[in-house]
């Protein structure tokens, strides 16, 4: 049994489905009370001595099932402290964020829902997607290990179309889009098209990572995993 503290590992799980062409968001029954049966972010406890990066795994195949290796990457988003968040009294959360391959994994119980019709959750998870949204859009285009984890190591100038509207709410003009990409490290445009679309038109360009590290799976909490060391200090025997 994992000695776990007051601090909470809540985890924004996004997967990219090409046939919904949006990104959809990773939630599931809380089997536990508080909140027995209503639908949750993935969450856990930090154990005494766990890096975040292990509680961000641990809650996304733990509690969606999803299989460790599906995993694309990591990281730390923001820091919630209401008081008042949990019944069971005082916790502070740390939302992280997680991405995980194209292919639908399912254990029969989670809920992949879009961006913006996310059920009501429990806890304050509805005001951590609200309030993390923006700070993914952000991430998007700026950050090489979230967009390569979201979109695989290759994907079309569509896709990142349906993929930055699932985000910021809004489909920027293709021109534009290619622009900023033609900026992010270890991205280029290939020579290479999709296949021809259903309904005729231009078949849209194929991008691809080049970097060796890019789209590989990677965690990206390591700088951050200090600053809970002292929440530790208070411990006690709780599941998240």
């Amino acid at each position: 049994m994992i000695e776990s503290t007051l601090v909470s590992v809540d985890v924004l799980v996004l997967r990219f489905d090409p046939d919904a062409r949006a990104v959809l968001l990773g939630v599931a029954p809380r089997a536990l009370d508080p909140f027995a049966g209503a639908l949750a972010l993935p969450g856990v406890l930090l154990g005494r001595g766990e890096r975040l990066r292990e509680a961000t795994r641990r809650a996304v195949t733990g509690k969606l099932g999803v299989p460790d290796a599906a995993v694309t990457a990591t990281g730390q988003l923001a820091t919630f402290d209401e008081p008042s968040r949990d019944p069971r009294g005082p916790t502070l959360s740390i939302a992280l964020w997680a991405t995980v391959a194209p292919t639908r994994p399912d254990d029969g119980t989670t809920t992949w829902t879009p961006l913006d019709a996310v059920p009501p959750l429990a806890f304050d998870h509805d005001r951590i997607i609200t309030d993390c949204r923006p700070l993914l859009a952000d991430k998007l285009w700026r950050d090489p290990q979230f967009t390569a984890g979201l979109l695989g190591g290759e994907f079309t100038t569509a896709q990142a179309l349906d993929v930055t509207e699932s985000l910021t709410g809004d489909r920027p003009y293709p021109a534009n889009l290619g622009r900023t990409m033609d900026r992010v490290p270890g991205l280029e445009r290939t020579a290479q098209h999709a296949a021809a679309l259903p309904k005729g038109g231009r078949p849209p360009l194929v991008w691809r990572w080049t970097s060796p590290t890019t789209g590989s799976p990677r965690d990206d909490n390591a700088r951050s995993d200090s600053s809970v060391v002292a929440a530790g200090a208070a411990v006690h025997r709780r599941r998240s």
